[in-house]
């Protein structure tokens, strides 16, 4: 990978919907070889898929929280198996896997505190294998990637 390709990865991640024309002349790169280089990286899974970033405020899913799962040893299930129960939970939006004092982040959204409490004491402690869970709601997302 070089340089005109992270300026078309660049381009691609501000404006996912420009032409290839549009961002040829901006990069100052023949049309066809921009082409070119998308379908390779695409072919090279460098990008996995094109997506919209969706305003989750209009679709009613503006409260976002950050959730610290435990994982329960002693239970029949990996940790691996475990996150891709969570990741089923409906307005589960992100699973990490992650070192230090707790085993998960999750990122989930819904409509309210309310219904945030609801998906992590009706939904996501009756999870086995989830031991304890911590939330963190978020004020206001300065930065946020799809």
């Amino acid at each position: 990978m070089d340089e005109k390709d992270l300026s078309i990865i660049e381009e691609l991640k501000e404006r996912g919907r420009e032409s290839t024309t549009r961002i040829a002349e901006k990069l100052n790169i023949p049309r066809v070889t921009v082409h070119e280089r998308i379908k390779r990286l695409v072919d090279e899974k460098v990008i996995k898929k094109f997506t919209v970033q969706l305003d989750y405020h209009k679709l009613g899913l503006g409260t976002t929280a950050f959730i610290l799962v435990s994982f329960s040893p002693g239970i029949e299930k990996t940790q691996s198996e475990l996150a891709q129960e969570i990741a089923r939970i409906p307005n589960v939006f992100e699973v990490h896997i992650v070192s230090g004092e707790w085993d998960f982040i999750v990122k989930a959204r819904a409509g309210s505190v309310e219904e945030l409490g609801d998906l992590v004491v009706n939904r996501l402690r009756m999870v086995e294998g989830v031991e304890k869970t911590i939330s963190c709601f978020s004020f206001r997302s300065v930065k946020e990637e799809s």
